[in-house]
């Protein structure tokens, strides 16, 4: 079973890596991502750990459009999120939750953290505002928990702009419940994370999964409470 990480020292996959090399991994998955329809406009954000004494993580850059990003759109943050001197771009902005990428990192001991704004994860939350419950789904193995016999709940909590605010309220969620490797913010997307990017991605699409049979099924004898139209990310073919 793939089990979430508790509390500790985050992981560094990339350690020994150029900062360049650690960017096209980070801007490939940004595209795949932006592909599916789950980073629109310049929304979402990834990040990855480059070191994790003092912790140092490199962030998608602001502002940019996440299909079309290289190698040079990061930046590199200490454990609040603040971009550091030290590094090749330090005028470059990083994402402006990179704080949270950095609490989530250092809380779970994660290699990778990543930010979508599925409308599936916006839905659920609006739906289910003290959290997702899921139970005897085989995917649930994928997030670390029991295909069956006991509920897995995925954490929701509010929207802020504080991202001191935001690190706090995941922090307690977290610790409240046995741990999944996933948050949703209210009105806003999801936070997944992973030992390294690929698990991280993994985690990102099954809770996807998760999140739209839950609201598939959830209706009045098991009927949608949403079209499927509203949670698919492309327009149908005419």
């Amino acid at each position: 079973m793939n089990t979430p990480t508790r509390a500790g020292a985050s992981t560094a996959p990339f350690a020994g890596t150029t900062l360049e090399q650690v960017g096209r991994a980070l801007a490939a998955e940004s595209a795949r991502f932006a592909g599916l329809g789950w980073m629109r406009g310049t929304s979402g954000n990834l990040s990855a750990v480059l070191a994790a004494d003092p912790l140092r993580l490199a962030v998608t850059v602001s502002g940019a459009d996440k299909g079309e990003l290289t190698g040079r759109d990061v930046v590199v943050v200490d454990e609040d999120g603040r971009a550091v001197p030290d590094q090749p771009r330090p005028g470059r902005a990083p994402s402006a939750e990179a704080g949270l990428h950095a609490r989530i990192a250092a809380h779970t001991g994660a290699g990778a953290v990543v930010h979508v704004h599925t409308l599936s994860a916006v839905l659920a939350a609006h739906h289910w505002p003290h959290g997702v419950v899921l139970r005897d789904l085989e995917m649930l193995k994928g997030i670390g928990r029991a295909a069956h016999g006991e509920d897995a709940c995925l954490p929701v909590i509010d929207n802020d702009q504080d991202m001191l605010v935001l690190g706090d309220a995941f922090e307690k969620a977290y610790d409240r419940a046995a741990p999944v490797p996933v948050l949703l913010v209210a009105r806003h997307g999801l936070y997944a994370w992973g030992r390294d990017l690929a698990q991280a991605r993994h985690h990102t699409e099954i809770v996807d999964w998760l999140l739209r049979f839950r609201l598939a099924t959830a209706g009045p004898a098991g009927g949608s409470v949403i079209s499927d139209f509203s949670i698919n990310p492309r327009l149908p073919e005419e």
